[in-house]
């Protein structure tokens, strides 16, 4: 960003505590004069079964993918309704849309945010808040490296990943076209994935 003539700022941010979140939005703040856009792409993820009982891996998705989601609502909306406008754009899952049984708590985390920001749109039509939820699939990241404790099924779906999952430049372009529409126009939902994902 800085080599094409753009300025940044950076913060360590733990989305778990509040704190962070309120510290990131007030050094946008403070350095810009003002915040646009909050993206939201922090997550984690535990493959398994409801029945393996997994209450750990329950636990932090639902203070990562929820509780941390939240956490940024809290920190950016007042200074949205301060300066009248702002866009929160949050990354949810194409988990959600097709519920198989080893994502079944992520699923329901970002289920949840996508409720969240649904509701945060219906009460927000003064013109102030844009909300989008973009939905990706594969995505060649590093989320599956923490996802299970089986060394063989991770190997398998870090291949999986690796032959199917798409560049993450694309949810990146996904993104921007979201929050470069005119301010009277909100992007809702997007979805993007491969071709080849079922």
């Amino acid at each position: 960003m800085t080599a094409a003539g753009g300025t940044a700022a950076a913060t360590r941010v733990d989305v778990t505590d509040p704190g962070d979140l309120q510290s990131l939005v007030d050094t946008a703040v403070q350095r810009f004069g003002r915040l646009d856009v909050l993206v939201g792409n922090a997550g984690v993820t535990r493959i398994g079964l409801m029945a393996d009982l997994d209450v750990a891996g329950w636990s932090a998705m639902v203070d990562v993918n929820v509780k941390g989601i939240l956490n940024g609502i809290a920190a950016a909306l007042p200074a949205f309704r301060r300066q009248g406008r702002g866009h929160l754009v949050t990354v949810v899952s194409t988990s959600g849309l097709k519920i198989v049984p080893t994502q079944a708590v992520y699923a329901g985390t970002k289920n949840a945010v996508r409720t969240f920001l649904e509701a945060l749109r219906q009460e927000s039509t003064d013109g102030v808040l844009r909300t989008t939820s973009i939905s990706p699939g594969y995505v060649r990241t590093e989320l599956i490296d923490h996802a299970v404790d089986d060394p063989a099924v991770r190997e398998q779906a870090r291949q999986s990943m690796a032959d199917l999952g798409i560049d993450p430049a694309a949810v990146a372009r996904a993104i921007a076209f979201a929050i470069d529409q005119p301010d009277d126009v909100e992007i809702g939902d997007l979805t993007i994935r491969p071709t080849r994902q079922g």
